[in-house]
């Protein structure tokens, strides 16, 4: 899969010169681009129910829930693995987070992994 062809890959020309903007404008186009994810969890909510029904079916079956991401969003979805056994009752390895780079990478940047193919299929084979 080409991932420049996603759209959550692509740049955004409103943030590019965020590091010359007046602070204000700065936070103005900051807070611009956060109103767009509402809008943007609404127009996919029929996807996001389907994928939570899905999950929740392969949950009852004794299935796993594995969150697998790189940085940033692969950390978020750590701490969200990590916090389901207290919030809602799963054993620990029912929800699952795997972070590309390994544990050490939670805590510091490990960009390795996150742009090679063959670092992220190693990090996930050897977790799962």
């Amino acid at each position: 899969m080409d991932l420049s062809t996603l759209g959550t890959e692509a740049r955004n020309e409103r943030t590019t010169e965020l590091d010359r903007m007046p602070v204000s404008e700065l936070l103005s186009v900051m807070n611009a681009e956060d109103q767009t994810v509402a809008l943007a969890v609404r127009d996919a909510l029929p996807q996001i129910e389907a994928a939570v029904e899905a999950v929740a079916e392969s949950l009852r079956r004794g299935g796993r829930l594995i969150y697998l991401g790189a940085g940033t969003s692969g950390r978020i979805g750590l701490l969200d693995a990590v916090e389901c056994p207290p919030t809602f009752g799963t054993s620990p390895d029912q929800v699952v987070g795997l972070l590309s780079g390994g544990p050490g990478a939670f805590v510091m940047a490990v960009e390795g992994p996150r742009t090679n193919p063959r670092g992220r299929s190693t990090t996930s084979r050897r977790s799962a």
